[in-house]
């Protein structure tokens, strides 16, 4: 994997949901074929480039993500899991218990989240957008299938403290974010820890739904790993071939540690590849050839386009947190 050399942590002024600073200079805007949904200010918006609209007011939304049909949106507000129509109305709460960075199954039938399992630790639920008064169901870890549900309490998925301390830094930010990613063909869901959190101090899995098998992606510390860090925020190409996740890295020396930045997995080879810059983040697949991503730019988080295979960047608006709008026919 090609290094960036260096390590940085931000202010919370430049996390995820929080207030961005426009650059005084203007800046180009590239239109896309697709909207792209993002959160700046803690609400969400929606943008092809030229015009944006709003679609969420009081703050306090994260991790925007668009349905297989892109006609809905899937949100977490208030640390709950929501779902409203592409224009921002018809907003519904589908779950009280706390929840992270959501993902819809290619049907468009369940939604995947984050949240507290059984074993204490970081999960994964399932819950049904068809059926009224749905109850979460667990599918990660597997052995929390079939037990109780944890108690629902106030605290928020993948927001927690980092030790005593209030999370203050776009590093402590991201590596307790629980997003979870579903694959396109329906059979797999990435997400943050897993079984491997019993052997190292952070993960990234890939987990069967079917069987409830588990596959580390990436890890952190422990096992013989001499390194500390975090892999987060999952999302896969459109053919599955890919997935794509942001990381950061403190090695045992300066080169081989790694800012904030974004890997590409190659889901059959195993291969990594790091893509975009320094502080690029929470990634979300336009086509094979470009992404969006969260990048820094005049002192504030954009949403750029990225291309993958030339590194061409173009900016499209101020913000943080992008989903793609799948093209339909």
């Amino acid at each position: 994997m090609k290094k960036i050399a260096g390590m940085v942590t931000l202010a919370a002024a430049l996390g995820m949901g929080g207030s961005f600073v426009q650059p005084v200079a203007a800046q180009a805007v590239e239109t896309l074929a697709s909207s792209v949904a993002y959160v700046r200010g803690g609400d969400v918006y929606v943008s092809k480039g030229a015009t944006e609209k709003r679609l969420t007011t009081g703050g306090g939304t994260t991790r925007p993500r668009w349905s297989p049909d892109g006609r809905q949106i899937a949100f977490v507000k208030a640390g709950q899991l929501w779902t409203m129509k592409s224009d921002g109305s018809g907003q519904r709460r589908l779950s009280t218990r706390p929840a992270a960075g959501p993902s819809w199954s290619p049907d468009g039938k369940w939604i995947a989240f984050g949240s507290l399992s059984c074993s204490g630790g970081a999960g994964v639920f399932r819950i049904s957008t068809t059926s009224t008064a749905a109850k979460p169901e667990v599918l990660f870890p597997r052995d929390c299938r079939g037990e109780a549900l944890p108690a629902e309490t106030t605290k928020t998925a993948g927001t927690a403290a980092v030790g005593r301390k209030a999370a203050t830094s776009l590093n402590d930010r991201l590596r307790t974010d629980d997003a979870v990613a579903w694959s396109p063909d329906g059979t797999r869901v990435a997400f943050r820890g897993g079984d491997c959190e019993s052997v190292y101090d952070a993960c990234l899995s890939i987990g069967t739904v079917a069987s409830g098998a588990e596959k580390t992606v990436a890890a952190y510390g422990g096992g013989g790993v001499q390194n500390s860090g975090f892999a987060v925020v999952p999302t896969w190409r459109s053919d599955g071939a890919k997935l794509a996740f942001t990381a950061y890295q403190e090695g045992e020396t300066a080169t081989e540690s790694e800012p904030v930045h974004l890997v590409e997995y190659d889901t059959v080879t195993g291969a990594k590849r790091t893509i975009g810059g320094a502080l690029d983040r929470e990634l979300s697949y336009v086509d094979a050839s470009r992404a969006v991503v969260t990048s820094q730019n005049g002192g504030g988080s954009w949403i750029t386009i990225v291309g993958l295979a030339n590194g061409a960047r173009t900016h499209l608006r101020s913000g943080s947190q992008p989903s793609v709008q799948p093209l339909t026919r």
